[in-house]
């Protein structure tokens, strides 16, 4: 895999020939891979149901549950949503993540988060995802990125280790001092309330990471928050996108190299896209 980068014509992946067939959705579901809550029909018509994807078995679920029950009811967002997550116990690999959140979602808005780490087929989730219009949160080095996000600036290349992350995050705040101790990675309790009016400072050091980029040509200000309409498979946006102009949704270039987003986050679309921060300028 190129990463769709400088060496994608070298390796016989040029555009014309990046847009994934799209792959069939298997019957039935593993029961080893489950969401928090069962599949429902929306509550109120306007509501706005997302079924996301998660490497981890712990952190991601639970901030995504602290998500829903802070900003869901609409009140500030201004439309109510209700967000599913689908994981699995010991985790899931990045392509998995995207595989596992479009068999559980039906037609309903999928998302995917998983990490750089040590994972190998990061490019082939990115095509997963574009093939079916699932939108990628990738976090290099890990999704503990986001959180120490909340509390500072970061910058400096990690190639895909997180310890320097973790130790700045246990300093960041006395509820997250023991954090990845124990295996405990969870968002609970007094974490929730420390991550309590922190999210627009997190989305504007996110943002300045995708602007600072090596590569130059990337800007936070050209991603796209609104994801493809899923509903309809006639629904000409629909169509499998091409994995290059997918990868590029977050505002990095379109030769921006996926593996060389170090270190990124991407999680910041999600609460753009949920009305729980404004877009502004960068």
């Amino acid at each position: 895999m190129s990463g769709w980068g400088g060496q994608e014509k070298a390796s016989g992946l040029d555009e014309s020939e990046a847009v994934p067939k799209k792959r069939k959705r298997r019957t039935g579901s593993d029961d080893k891979v489950r969401s928090l809550e069962p599949v429902q029909v929306a509550e109120h018509k306007q509501e706005r149901v997302l079924y996301v994807g998660c490497e981890g078995e712990s952190t991601e679920p639970d901030y995504l549950d602290y998500l829903a029950k802070r900003f869901g009811s609409g009140e500030r967002t201004g439309q109510p949503f209700r967000i599913v997550p689908v994981y699995k116990a010991n985790g899931l690999l990045p392509e998995q993540v995207v595989e596992a959140v479009r068999e559980h979602a039906a037609t309903d808005e999928t998302w995917a988060l998983f990490d750089r780490d040590e994972h190998t087929q990061i490019p082939q989730a990115f095509e997963y995802g574009a093939a079916d219009s699932t939108e990628i949160c990738f976090s290099h080095p890990s999704f503990d990125l986001w959180l120490l996000l909340h509390f500072q600036a970061y910058g400096g290349r990690q190639s895909g280790k997180s310890t320097d992350v973790v130790n700045k995050l246990r300093a960041s705040d006395p509820a997250f001092m023991r954090f990845d101790k124990k295996n405990d990675k969870s968002i609970q309790g007094s974490r929730r309330k420390a991550l309590e009016g922190r999210t627009k400072a997190a989305i504007a050091h996110a943002k300045s990471l995708v602007s600072q980029c090596e590569h130059g040509a990337c800007k936070a200000s050209q991603h796209k928050a609104t994801p493809v309409d899923r509903t309809s498979l006639d629904n000409p946006d629909h169509l499998p996108q091409s994995p290059r102009k997918w990868a590029a949704r977050s505002g990095h270039a379109l030769d921006c190299k996926i593996l060389d987003r170090d270190p990124s986050t991407d999680v910041w679309r999600l609460l753009i896209s949920l009305g729980i921060e404004h877009d502004g300028d960068d």
